[in-house]
């Protein structure tokens, strides 16, 4: 197949890349630094650097939109919430119209979401079936799946990728915690009650793969393993993992402080279970959090 690929650079999508070019596959990455897509993504990678080089005769039989900037890096001023809306909303909105002129349409468009869709769930369950939320991060998840659906109206197949927290020892969220947890300084994040929607990265460029050979997925999917845990226990199995304890709490209120209309991300989560998903068979290769932990830093 000859696939497009935005945000290829990213965690996820380097490692996509890599499963997508040993099937053999035809990658072209979108990037708006072009000349460090062969040596992040492969030498066999092509390399856009803009959409305008997407012409209408350009063959695609799938496009992979996973590009948006980080979430919880900086502050939400209002110029980061509309650098955030840009990254995702903006450039899903391009990819459409490109889509839309062009003479040859993929036969699938896979979207990148996240489970922050659900907003704060609390300890109820969350399949694809549950409502979004009216947060900012809700709302945004809610444009972005949204404006990817318009392509359905020209024939292609749309799966929105509603993504968790994606664990790899390289990049991401596990990246980040490792350092502190390696030294015994490991923290829950205020009570540690509110859930954590993961998925090591393995399983989560399998279901990719899954989804986009499936002629009959489309919808939302939660990209996520059919076990969530609180925060308190992922900081214990982690600092199990590690072999280090991990007696500390950052207490809520100095998360608020901090990080002020952010720190509901760190402070709620999402229990959220992916039924679609073992709907269409699938069988994970890491389904529990302690054998995740186990291959990634084990």
């Amino acid at each position: 197949m000859r696939i497009m690929i935005t945000g290829g650079t990213g965690l996820i999508g380097r490692q996509l890349c890599k499963a997508l070019l040993s099937a053999d596959h035809d990658i072209t990455v979108l990037s708006r630094h072009p000349d460090t897509v062969k040596e992040k993504c492969g030498a066999a990678v092509r390399a856009f650097g803009s959409l305008d080089e997407w012409s209408s005769d350009e063959v695609f039989d799938a496009v992979i939109n996973l590009a948006g900037e980080p979430i919880i890096d900086e502050r939400w001023t209002e110029e980061r919430k509309e650098c955030l809306w840009r990254s995702r909303v903006r450039l899903t909105e391009d990819v459409v119209r490109r889509i839309k002129a062009s003479n040859h349409k993929p036969s699938v468009l896979l979207s990148g979401s996240a489970v922050g869709y659900y907003g704060d769930g609390g300890n109820k369950e969350v399949d694809e079936s549950a409502p979004t939320s009216t947060d900012f991060g809700a709302t945004l998840c809610a444009s972005w799946e949204e404006t990817a659906q318009k392509a359905a109206a020209m024939g292609v197949r749309v799966c929105q990728l509603r993504t968790g927290l994606v664990l790899d020892r390289t990049g991401g969220i596990l990246a980040k915690m490792l350092p502190p947890f390696k030294f015994g300084m490991g923290a829950r994040l205020g009570d540690g009650s509110q859930w954590m929607s993961w998925i090591h990265i393995d399983d989560y460029v399998a279901m990719v793969l899954v989804l986009l050979h499936h002629a009959h997925a489309c919808g939302p999917f939660n990209m996520t393993a059919p076990e969530p845990v609180t925060n308190r226990a992922f900081t214990e199995k982690l600092a199990t993992a590690l072999h280090r304890p991990a007696f500390f709490v950052a207490p809520a209120f100095v998360l608020r402080l901090a990080l002020a209309e952010r720190a509901y991300l760190l402070l709620g989560g999402q229990k959220a279970i992916p039924v679609q998903m073992t709907g269409l068979g699938y069988r994970f290769l890491h389904a529990k959090l302690e054998d995740a932990l186990l291959d990634l830093v084990g």
